[in-house]
């Protein structure tokens, strides 16, 4: 489970040494916030994503490598990318066996990143990392500004490739599914809720147990609660607390 952070940001930092590197294996998309909250242990993931258009210096969609992916039309669908996190990934650098993103890819993410929960945050809702390979894929919710927020993050880095980029399409920002979704964790519901999460922009994600999974009143609270949010709701499991006495590191 992810901690709160202020920024609501899963960080993957260059792969510069092999224990970084091996500590951050796997990791491949962007976006979210995670607030981890004693009773219950209920987790906040926010995440979100689209494709933006040819004229810009931001260049239109290329089909992901990565298996289980799922392209989107470089003519028709601009809507955020969504990836299977229960197929296989296929990692475009391997570091000693331990898999890291490209780093033309992370550098751009980086600087995309510090201004998508800057200045650009009434627009930004999240990205991809490597999605393909050495490409970032970022999702906003209004075209113009998100090929703005790429020539932000090219003036403030100019080493970070801003024609590595595509330009995608979300319904919400990260910063409004994060606020929906913060309002479900002290609601007083019939059943549990597990974990919150952005679902690409497109609506909040709730896991809670196989009954409340089902209940379209459960549902319907839920989506009240957001402001008319949509919210999905799926099966899951209730987060362990780590056992054991906490130490610190040597």
């Amino acid at each position: 489970m992810v901690r709160r952070t202020g920024r609501g940001h899963l960080s993957v930092p260059k792969a510069k040494a092999k224990a970084k590197a091996k500590a951050k294996a796997g990791a491949r998309m962007r976006g979210g916030a995670a607030a981890a909250v004693a009773a219950g242990m209920t987790v906040v993931l926010l995440t979100g994503c689209g494709k933006g258009p040819a004229e810009s210096a931001v260049a239109d969609p290329v089909a992901p490598a990565a298996p289980g992916a799922v392209a989107a039309s470089p003519a028709a669908d601009r809507t955020c990318p969504v990836i299977d996190p229960t197929a296989p990934q296929s990692p475009p650098v391997v570091i000693d066996g331990s898999p890291a993103n490209t780093p033309e890819g992370e550098r751009l993410s980086q600087a995309i990143g510090a201004q998508g929960y800057g200045a650009f945050a009434d627009v930004y809702a999240t990205q991809i990392v490597d999605h393909p390979a050495g490409r970032v894929a970022l999702c906003v919710t209004d075209l113009a500004r998100g090929r703005l927020l790429v020539e932000a993050a090219h003036a403030a880095d100019p080493e970070a490739d801003p024609a590595r980029a595509d330009l995608y399409l979300s319904k919400y920002t990260h910063r409004t599914l994060r606020a929906a979704g913060a309002k479900l964790i002290d609601l007083k519901a019939k059943f549990p809720i597990y974990s919150v999460s952005g679902s690409h922009g497109a609506a909040v994600e709730v896991t809670t147990t196989e009954e409340g999974a089902a209940s379209a009143e459960f549902k319907a609270q839920l989506e009240k609660a957001t402001g008319g949010i949509p919210v999905a709701v799926t099966k899951g499991e209730q987060a362990s607390p780590l056992d054991g006495p906490m130490t610190a590191a040597p």
